[in-house]
């Protein structure tokens, strides 16, 4: 069970939790649409992003882009950067293709895309390459206090 499983059983979240056997080194998102034979549009990556030493987490449908510009314009900070995996993964405490936005190491502010907001349930990271969690977007802005913004390009 992975930390982000963990929080949200403790918590007493509404969310299931999806498995599959993944194989790829990249491109993690695509990958969890096909292995469950979900629309790419309900899967979303959790990306971190950085400006000096403010990280900030992003939270977006697979098949979009992040957009540095507009998340930067939701957070009120001139710019931003992504953040070098490495850093990612010391900060979050997952690996990449596995980086929840529940139960990470240090508290970031998370930005939801508003895509997420027309689904009844969104797929996220479970905190595990394989391991998806699916929970309403409603449910998850309220457990991480975060926000909803246009943050695709």
């Amino acid at each position: 069970m992975t930390p982000a499983i963990r929080f949200l059983k403790h918590i007493g979240a509404t969310f299931q939790v999806h498995t599959y056997e993944c194989q790829v080194n990249d491109d993690f998102g695509h990958h969890c649409a096909e292995k469950l034979g979900i629309a790419e549009n309900k899967v979303f990556k959790t990306l971190l992003v950085q400006h000096d030493k403010t990280v900030l987490t992003a939270i977006i449908p697979v098949d979009k882009r992040l957009s540095l510009k507009n998340l930067a314009k939701a957070a009120k900070l001139k710019q931003v950067d992504m953040m070098n995996p490495h850093d990612a993964e010391r900060i979050t405490g997952y690996k990449v293709g596995g980086i929840s936005p529940f139960a990470q190491k240090k508290h970031t502010a998370t930005y939801l895309d508003e895509h997420a907001l027309a689904e009844q349930s969104i797929l996220v990271s479970g905190g595990k390459r394989g391991v998806s969690v699916e929970i309403a977007p409603q449910d998850l802005l309220q457990l991480l206090d975060a926000q909803a913004a246009a943050i695709v390009e």
